[in-house]
């Protein structure tokens, strides 16, 4: 295929340079895009008068039939192109003649490939978001069905007080709001047009760069030509908050990880969604959620790429910057990929309360509790403490929790303690009195919001 800039040069590159400067393999999925956005630069044109009416028909129509066979099988991308915008000018010549040469008036491929790249990004942000948001719908429900297991919260992984499930679910879902939060920003600096700003320093043809943008869907026009086709900021800032949503999938499978083992056992896993070991019958590894967890460095990846391949050039497009397509969309790839397979992961796994309810209650995670019942009964939280501590220590010693020490022995450590100690220590008791905003004591209302954030949202 003759190549878009033959001219001043044949064309001509040896093949390993030619393989080596193609981009075809990687771009070709943004036909859409580039076809969307030649459709409408063509009635831009047309309506502009900068071509014939009857010229940006033929181009229209040229471009739908492309679109047509290319989703229908009839047309194969070649991969000898050099990317997607050569093969489908190319494409359009050989069908439509002369009037496929006139396309490219008044647009460069930099102008071009930045427009697909962010039609491409803006359409990925809402497959994400919603993605997302099926996430967060399992998390309720999950949460919803679960507000009477108590389990022990924990800081260093050591366990410290008392929580539900319902409200550690929450806390994920908190995460996840942030990330469409940050979909969302992301969005508004994408939803810019730079068709129109050509190689970089715009044109001087009379078009109507505000009529394109509005064909497109696209929110506003770029303010300066050299930076529309230079700016790859939105593609970092995207992959920034994919970075983040893979870390939080990863600590939540972290989490999962972490049940499913045999000295939790908070959870079992659905065996659609573990798999066993080659040699050890007895093994149900969770596979998935350890491949999610594993996943997260090459998005890592992906962002390091963008920020290094940006870090030093100079303006406006440089060859760099053909890195940016591989690296976000492997990045979108690997987060869809995840979340598609994490939320049914979630969904289907079983909960066992028994096992959490026993844990809390080995962890002298009360023992907090203990001591603001010292306060109440006036002493300072420093002296509360220090008394509370002694009297765990014993309890630790002698095969004692909180629940069952005598209180004759209680009453060895501080007179203040009286038979009301018992409610104060109490599971449920001390997750009820968790009140205060967010606290463990109010997952009903959380996901009472979460509900309606969701039924806002979607």
């Amino acid at each position: 295929m003759s190549k878009l800039w033959k001219g001043l040069s044949d064309g001509l590159l040896d093949k390993k340079a030619n393989d080596f400067n193609s981009s075809i393999s990687i771009d070709k999925r943004l036909y859409k895009e580039d076809i969307g956005g030649s459709i409408a630069h063509a009635t831009m044109l047309s309506a502009s008068g900068i071509i014939s009416e009857e010229e940006g028909e033929q181009i229209i129509n040229g471009l739908a039939g492309i679109l047509e066979d290319i989703e229908s099988g009839l047309l194969i991308i070649d991969n000898t192109a050099e990317d997607i915008h050569s093969f489908v000018e190319g494409e359009l010549t050989a069908r439509i003649g002369e009037a496929g040469k006139k396309l490219h008036t008044a647009r460069s491929r930099n102008d071009q490939v930045a427009t697909d790249i962010r039609l491409y990004v803006k359409k990925e942000i809402a497959a994400l978001k919603e993605l997302i948001f099926n996430l967060m719908k399992v998390i309720v429900d999950k949460a919803e069905q679960n507000q009477d297991a108590i389990m022990p919260g924990y800081t260093h992984l050591q366990r410290a007080q008392p929580i539900t499930f319902s409200h550690h679910l929450m806390a994920y879902f908190q995460m996840f709001k942030r990330d469409v939060g940050r979909l969302d920003d992301c969005l508004k600096r994408t939803d810019i047009s730079p068709l129109g700003s050509a190689a970089l320093a715009g044109t001087g043809y009379p078009i109507d760069m505000q009529y394109s943008a509005k064909l497109l869907g696209f929110a506003q026009v770029a303010e300066n030509s050299l930076d529309a086709v230079s700016d790859r900021d939105f593609l970092v800032e995207l992959a920034a908050c994919l970075a983040l949503i893979i870390t939080h999938l990863s600590r939540f499978s972290e989490e999962i990880i972490l049940w499913a083992s045999w000295e939790f056992k908070f959870i079992d896993l659905d065996t659609a969604y573990s798999t066993g070991s080659s040699i050890m019958p007895q093994k149900k590894n969770p596979d998935i959620a350890e491949l999610v967890r594993g996943k997260s460095g090459r998005v890592f990846g992906s962002l390091i790429t963008l920020l290094t391949m940006l870090k030093g050039l100079p303006l406006a497009y440089n060859k760099d910057m053909q890195e940016d397509k591989e690296a976000i969309f492997d990045g979108i790839d690997t987060v869809k990929l995840c979340l598609e397979v994490f939320a049914p992961m979630l969904d289907t796994l079983k909960v066992n309360k028994d096992n959490m309810s026993a844990a809390a209650g080995k962890g002298f995670i009360n023992a907090t509790d203990a001591a603001d019942y010292l306060v109440s009964k006036g002493l300072t939280f420093r002296t509360a403490y220090e008394i509370t501590g002694k009297t765990v220590a014993y309890c630790m010693q002698n095969g004692y929790i909180l629940e069952n020490l005598p209180l004759e022995k209680y009453q060895e450590y501080s007179p203040h303690f009286q038979a009301d100690i018992y409610d104060a220590v109490d599971m449920q008791n001390c997750l009820n009195k968790r009140s205060s905003n967010g606290g463990a004591g109010t997952a009903a209302m959380q996901i009472s919001n979460a509900k309606k954030y969701l039924k806002k949202e979607q």
